[in-house]
């Protein structure tokens, strides 16, 4: 089969393959009367096994190695075929990224485009200092996408702040953005999705601080109940008492509590739930002491019998507890 005809059937170009030959990847194996190129069977097969390793990201030489070495494993070379490509993936899809978030920008200019690269390579800097500068000048000119993306990846705590500051500038979208973190399989990720969306202005990150609340990480969901205690949000309370039992912020979650005991009805529900942990005996005594102290900012007759039952515990110092804030209680 002359070099045209092969062309024609294995779609690789007569110059493409006359280089193959130069290279040594494929010499045809006769020649015609008049001294054309002939391809034989073997010949083609030995074409259609380069385009194949081809199509894999080998290079030429790759491929005249992997067809003529009988040694030549395969392992090794896949292998760093795979971790190139991801990289290259990697590399492509930060540059996509990169190129949407300036589109999201809507530069006006050049200068406006400039500006927007500068603060997303600010954003990614290794210095705390820098990305704090960046946070706190980017308010309305990076897009909330990339301020999500940095708040939920910040460590330092001075520059997390500065990120939540940012975002509560941003617009609408930061809340759904935010609640993306919460899926995270790195709780660390999670408590800055909850410490951001806890910031938030609006009710649109409630419905995100409720599902944080069944979060299998106790920060998670602590802080959380924290932000829903603020809100208002009774359906907090439950985790509030469990953080008191724990000792996890548990003046800030005693707080919440009296601050969500806004009328007799709420303060006798959570006054009832912190007595049936009293009872508990799996509740100790630290515990029961700090529970002692939660009933403090506690209104209405359940907590103050509740005192007064605890008046008389067998434990001294609930009972010093109890016997004081009842004192405090007591009218003048």
């Amino acid at each position: 089969m002359l070099i045209g005809e092969v062309a024609r059937r294995s779609g690789v170009s007569a110059r493409m393959l006359r280089h193959y030959e130069s290279l040594g990847l494929v010499r045809p194996s006769g020649r015609t009367g008049s001294g054309y190129r002939e391809y034989g069977e073997q010949d083609i097969r030995r074409i259609f096994h380069i385009e194949s390793l081809r199509s894999l990201g080998l290079s030429l030489r790759e491929i005249g190695r992997a067809l003529d070495d009988p040694g030549f494993t395969p392992a090794a070379l896949v292998g760093d075929l795979v971790r190139q490509t991801r990289e290259r993936i990697a590399a492509e899809t930060e540059l996509l990224t990169r190129l949407r978030r300036i589109d999201a920008a809507d530069p006006a200019g050049w200068e406006d485009v400039l500006q927007v690269v500068a603060l997303l390579q600010a954003l990614g800097s290794p210095s705390a200092d820098a990305r704090q500068r960046a946070a706190l000048s980017s308010a309305g000119e990076v897009p909330v996408e990339a301020l999500a993306e940095a708040a939920l990846s910040e460590t330092d705590p001075h520059v997390a702040g500065a990120l939540r500051w940012a975002l509560t500038r941003s617009g609408d979208g930061a809340p759904a953005l935010l609640a993306k973190g919460l899926a995270s399989p790195t709780a660390a990720v999670r408590v800055r999705a909850v410490q951001a969306l806890a910031e938030l202005p609006g009710t649109a990150p409630a419905a995100h601080l409720r599902d944080a609340l069944a979060d299998t990480d106790p920060e998670v969901r602590g802080y959380a109940a924290l932000a829903l205690g603020t809100r208002g949000a009774a359906e907090a309370i439950p985790t509030l008492v469990d953080m008191i039992v724990a000792g996890r912020n548990d003046t800030d979650a005693a707080d919440a509590l009296g601050a969500l005991a806004g009328d007799t009805m709420t303060a006798d529900g959570i006054a009832t739930r912190i007595v049936d942990r009293l009872a508990d005996p799996a509740t100790g005594a630290p515990a029961r002491g700090r529970l002692t102290q939660a009933l403090a900012g506690l209104t209405g007759a359940t907590a103050s019998r509740a005192l007064g039952e605890l008046a008389r515990d067998e434990d001294p110092a609930v009972a010093l507890t109890a016997a004081y804030l009842l004192r405090l209680r007591a009218p003048r």
